[in-house]
């Protein structure tokens, strides 16, 4: 089996995957209407309008509704992330070293999914995740 991807159901599609592109610094890939991708290195986000929910089963999924997964994203220099999207995105942790070996901060998307920008930084960390 092999991870694929998270797929988030927004009421606006148009603003998730401007907010998307911002945040990982990647071109969404439009494949319907109401339906992106933007793929990074190691993960794909899968942003579909709340037109898709019906292709499923209605009612299955709906935007905002999201209190339980936090998308973490490893980058190089999590204090240089902050200062880039400072004022552009609302935090709900500014930078701070967790007792795992972990310098993050957090931020919620449009439809209030926790992410998590993240760089290792102790030893053990590092050896955790490898190099970039």
């Amino acid at each position: 089996m092999t991870f694929a991807s998270i797929r988030l159901i927004a009421a606006d599609i148009t603003t998730m995957v401007a907010f998307y592109e911002l945040v990982t610094g990647h071109s969404a890939e439009w494949l319907a209407p109401q339906f992106a991708e933007i793929v990074t290195s190691g993960a794909r986000i899968a942003i579909g309008s709340t037109e898709t929910v019906a292709l499923f089963m209605e009612g299955s999924a709906e935007p905002g509704a999201n209190r339980t997964a936090i998308l973490e994203f490893r980058v190089e220099d999590v204090d240089a992330e902050f200062t880039r999207l400072k004022g552009k995105v609302e935090f709900v942790i500014e930078p701070k070293t967790l007792p795992w070996g972990n310098r993050t901060l957090q931020f919620r998307d449009p439809e209030g999914t926790i992410i998590s920008l993240f760089t290792p930084v102790t030893e053990a960390a590092r050896v955790r995740f490898g190099s970039l």
